[in-house]
């Protein structure tokens, strides 16, 4: 592999509370309030809805643990770029990057803000037609505090994981203990004509759980990386675990499986409504809308940094202004200008629901590679490692069998979307050819002035 520029420039100012702050902050978003309704849909009934939140979390919980293992020997800013260039070599690494900035962070940021607004229209009594500008705007807000030092996103990752915690114990709460239904066995005749199955609910639980592994990309700007980073990896993913089990309990206790299936991505904020009154409902609803801000919050603060890794080593087209960091803060402001664009532009082709599935889809094409990779290192460095994954190797495996699992599912339940999203992670390749053959002209033509000069 050839030499590459030094990895890091940025200031590892992150303690645990902010990289803990930053993992739960970041998975707990849209999810678990919008895809209740399509979990209960594919499922079949209340039970194996519950089961599936369960089994989500658990195959997320083993992917943390492995990669866990892997973070703690490459504490670098760029996160599973990073893993894979360093395992698999520059084309691979470069794939995972591309695939990241290109489709997967905005993406996940559309797809997020993209349900957010639908909150937002029923919070403020607004039409439809305004979800695209408040989520536009949103994106636009968030994205240029993370302008600043780090600091700033990771105290409003901070601010916002708290306040979460009051809608999410409100739902908890009042369900658990004011809900009059069975929350196991529930099934309405329409549950059974709908598409899906098990494996497809467990599928799009995987879309609320994603987003743990963000925290990896700010590897190069926490302290003591090797210790913090399997720490709040782990507790973080574990925690929100329980709480989506929970509140999933909650809602079932408190509405029934019919009514969860007619109201769909609207459930919750019926339930705020019907649980809370309209103050209450508002009130609630509100702390949802915050909850999502601090989820694009976590997203923002960490897809640059890999748009900075890869300019960083000349990967991308205008990498001398995408690797630009602001000289106080070290902010990498044009990186964030450039994933604020291409989540804009999702916003406006694509509904949220389509989104979270194909950006669950491809990101675990490069999960799948990642978890083979603990193998890997063990072979190549022994004993060495700050962190052992425990179990192992059965830990890795069940990451493994549940990565292949997610892209079988997604392959049988939408191949045109597949065919699209992989069809745009491939047209990196060229990309990356073109790239590199302008670099290499300009290097000749650097040497070529220097020779001539050289000669006079």
């Amino acid at each position: 592999m050839e030499k590459q520029p030094p990895r890091e420039e940025m200031k590892r100012a992150l303690g645990l509370g902010s990289a803990l702050s930053i993992v739960v902050g970041t998975i707990i978003g849209s999810g678990i309030f919008f895809k209740q309704g399509s979990v209960l849909d594919s499922a079949g009934n209340s039970t194996m809805a519950i089961l599936a939140w369960i089994v989500g979390g658990i195959l997320t919980l083993t992917a943390g643990l492995t990669i866990a293992e892997i973070g703690a020997q490459m504490p670098y800013t760029g996160g599973l770029y990073v893993y894979i260039e360093e395992l698999y070599g520059r084309v691979w690494g470069f794939l995972a990057g591309w695939m990241q900035v290109i489709v997967y962070g905005p993406a996940i940021i559309a797809s997020v803000a993209g349900f957010m607004s639908i909150l937002m229209t029923n919070f403020f009594g607004l039409g439809n037609e305004w979800r695209v500008p408040l989520a536009v705007v949103t994106i636009l807000a968030i994205g240029f505090m993370n302008m600043f030092e780090n600091k700033v996103g990771a105290a409003f990752a901070v601010v916002t994981t708290i306040g979460k915690l009051v809608p999410i114990a409100a739902i908890i709460i009042f369900g658990l203990f004011w809900g009059h239904n069975n929350a196991l066995g529930q099934t309405v005749g329409e549950i059974h004509t709908a598409s899906g199955n098990f494996g497809v609910a467990v599928l799009a639980t995987l879309f609320g759980y994603d987003g743990w592994i963000l925290i990896a990309n700010l590897g190069g700007e926490i302290k003591h990386p090797q210790k913090v980073l399997p720490q709040a990896i782990i507790v973080g993913i574990t925690a929100v675990l329980v709480i989506y089990t929970l509140i999933t309990v909650a809602v079932l206790r408190f509405l029934p499986a019919s009514q969860i299936h007619t109201l769909g991505e609207n459930t919750t904020a019926y339930l705020a409504t019907a649980a809370f009154g309209q103050i209450g409902g508002k009130l609630l609803s509100a702390g949802i809308i915050i909850s999502m801000m601090g989820t694009i919050n976590g997203k923002m603060l960490t897809f640059p940094r890999i748009v900075y890794a890869m300019a960083k080593r000349r990967d991308l087209p205008f990498s001398r202004y995408l690797a630009y960091l602001t000289p106080k803060a070290k902010a990498p402001v044009v990186a964030t200008l450039f994933i604020i664009v291409l989540a804009t532009i999702l916003m406006l082709f694509f509904n949220p629901d389509r989104l979270s599935d194909l950006c669950v889809f491809t990101v675990y094409c490069f999960y799948t590679l990642a978890f083979f990779g603990i193998f890997i290192l063990r072979k190549r460095n022994g004993n060495q490692r700050p962190f052992s994954t425990p179990l192992y190797p059965w830990i890795p495996i069940i990451a493994i069998a549940g990565g292949i699992f997610v892209l079988i599912s997604e392959v049988i339940n939408d191949p045109a979307g597949v065919i699209l999203f992989i069809g745009v992670v491939i047209v990196g390749l060229p990309v990356l050819y073109l790239v590199k053959k302008l670099d290499q002209r300009r290097v000749e033509k650097a040497l070529n002035i220097k020779n001539n000069n050289l000669k006079k």
